[in-house]
């Protein structure tokens, strides 16, 4: 039979009886048709649970072969061989086995010999990865003879496969990056081409190979990949995201992608998919109000069947972020019911940051504060890594002064002083040093002196004021190394773009909780955000922006 038709006719059948009949039927067919049947056999024959009739093993038709394959293999053509090696691999032929070992030890000869074209050394790397696994020495020859090749006319497919045989090569500490740089190149090239399986693939051994000098291609693979976001599987987008988070990626139209595609499948999305996507929104300080608003109201059905990792990952991104959706009394109701029941299952380390995000919403974990604040969950803190370093210590002593401020009827322990820090870290807050020039500047325009204000202040109550200004009981500016008479403190919050949200005007949690703190201590708080200020040209309007919003009752009386 002619070899289109044959293959024409085999792609037709749907399953391995009927295969078998069409074998049966033939008197003759190429080493090419034979392993072709074998691929068709293994494609219906596995799923992820293995091989679904093992008694297809004992069939005539297949024994047969197999014999013809075992003691023929000298006399397959390269395409024939490497096909039938393949689809017996997945068949879970045992290794072993003197067909097996036949097919490899004709494979390793032809490679010694240089017979085998690209193609042929992507297929049999392929074999040998998932035969044998990393430690396969022969992969290392495979590399060697890709280096001579010309790969500028590989398909995607042996691109993707060389990218997986170079990922062990080089876990094996083999240096390969002569070849990776053209490989990258040549990847480049055909970006557009690239499937959203290939895609995801190709950014996951990026991300292993550690290809952090590929920019053009990583930035070219996740502009191409907002296309493929809803084709993408589960784990492929799982892959993705980690390569956007790994190469520092962000860009709008992904996260648009992901706001029309993750609220419509968030009810069959596997629990570690979901959790991805918070975790990549929570590191891009993404507040997507479709997505975060979707997982809140999957929680609750959802929650018994998460691990207490993923509980984490779904519920602190609300805290880091700052947002409170519209279902957060079933979100927090839920929550509170898994923590009855689950709280000894929790890392203390995890817990601590659950609950610590829990408060940045003003949401009070009051019932679970006296196992946070004991010496024995204290001591487990401190056994395990990273221990009670200071951001630790920072969120212990930001639970104990919120329960102080806005829990009055907390009577459970207290946290020891040993166990506070003096002033709260502040790296996602840090001050934006170009507007605080500006706002300064404005200030000393405005009150004329620079003893009227002072900037970076520590307070007795750990958190750092940007700006305080103090005035006496009449309103009047005092110097701000003046101890007594005074009556009011104003704290000026210089609210630049990285204590926001990514394009947003809402404050992140570290802030917000900071300045509801500061008014409980009995500061008056003024906001300056940057989306107010940044259109103001010169000195004199930012000064006269500084006493409209801080001197409200004035503003005019002078003009």
């Amino acid at each position: 039979m002619d070899e289109q038709l044959f293959f024409k006719k085999l792609n037709s059948l749907c399953t391995s009886k009927e295969i078998f009949y069409f074998l049966s039927s033939l008197e003759v067919m190429s080493d090419t048709m034979a392993s072709g049947a074998l691929q068709k056999i293994s494609e219906l024959e596995v799923d992820d649970n293995g091989l679904k009739n093992p008694g297809l093993l004992e069939n005539e038709v297949f024994r047969a072969l197999c014999f013809q394959f075992e003691f023929e293999s000298s006399k397959l053509s390269n395409t024939g061989l490497l096909n039938a090696l393949q689809a017996l691999i997945k068949l879970r032929i045992d290794p072993q086995s003197t067909l097996m070992t036949s097919l490899l030890l004709e494979s390793q000869e032809r490679l010694g010999r240089g017979q085998l074209t690209a193609e042929h050394l992507c297929a049999l790397g392929e074999s040998l990865l998932e035969l044998e696994g990393p430690s396969c020495a022969t992969l290392e020859q495979i590399v060697n003879h890709m280096q001579e090749r010309d790969i500028t006319s590989w398909s995607p497919r042996e691109i993707v496969m060389v990218y997986k045989i170079l990922e062990v090569t080089v876990r094996e500490g083999k240096q390969c990056q002569s070849l990776l740089n053209r490989l990258n190149s040549v990847t480049l090239g055909a970006v557009s081409q690239l499937s959203p399986s290939f895609v995801s693939e190709i950014l996951n051994s990026l991300v292993a190979l550690h290809q952090t000098r590929a920019v053009l291609l990583v930035t070219a693979l996740c502009k191409h990949s907002v296309q493929h976001v809803p084709y993408f599987t589960d784990h492929e987008l799982v892959n993705v995201l980690e390569a956007f988070l790994y190469f520092g990626q962000k860009m709008q139209n992904f996260t648009e992608a992901l706001e029309r595609h993750v609220p419509k499948s968030i009810r069959t999305m596997p629990p570690q998919t979901v959790s991805k996507v918070m975790q990549y929104c929570c590191k891009k300080m993404i507040l997507s109000k479709p997505i975060f608003d979707a997982v809140a109201e999957g929680f609750s059905s959802s929650a018994d069947r998460l691990t207490t990792d993923q509980i984490a990952a779904y519920i602190i991104p609300f805290g880091t972020l700052n947002y409170l959706p519209p279902s957060a009394s079933s979100l927090f109701g839920k929550l509170e019911t898994v923590l009855h029941t689950r709280l000894r299952h929790f890392q203390p380390h995890t817990l601590l940051n659950l609950l610590h995000s829990c408060v940045l919403i003003q949401r009070y974990p009051i019932n679970f504060l006296p196992k946070i604040f004991s010496p024995y969950f204290l001591q487990k803190l401190q056994a395990q890594p990273p221990g009670l370093n200071r951001v630790v210590m920072s969120q212990l002593t930001q639970l104990f002064l919120t329960v102080t401020l806005e829990c009055p009827f907390y009577e459970g322990p207290k946290l020891l002083s040993k166990y506070q820090v003096k002033a709260f870290p502040t790296p996602q807050s840090s001050l934006d040093v170009h507007l605080f020039k500006r706002v300064k500047t404005g200030l000393l325009y405005l009150l004329k002196k620079r003893i009227y204000f002072a900037s970076e202040v520590s307070t007795p109550y750990f958190y750092v004021v940007d700006i305080e200004i103090k005035l006496d009981e009449e309103g009047f500016v005092l110097p701000a190394a003046q101890l007594e008479e005074v009556h009011r403190r104003i704290a000026l919050c210089v609210d630049g773009q990285n204590r926001f949200c990514a394009h947003s005007h809402n404050l992140l949690g570290e802030e917000a909780i900071k300045q509801r703190h500061l008014r409980l201590l009995g500061y008056e708080v003024v906001q300056i955000p940057f989306f107010e200020i940044e259109s103001l040209q010169n000195t004199r309007k930012i000064a006269d922006y500084l006493h409209k919003k801080i001197f409200p009752c004035t503003y005019g009386l002078s003009n």
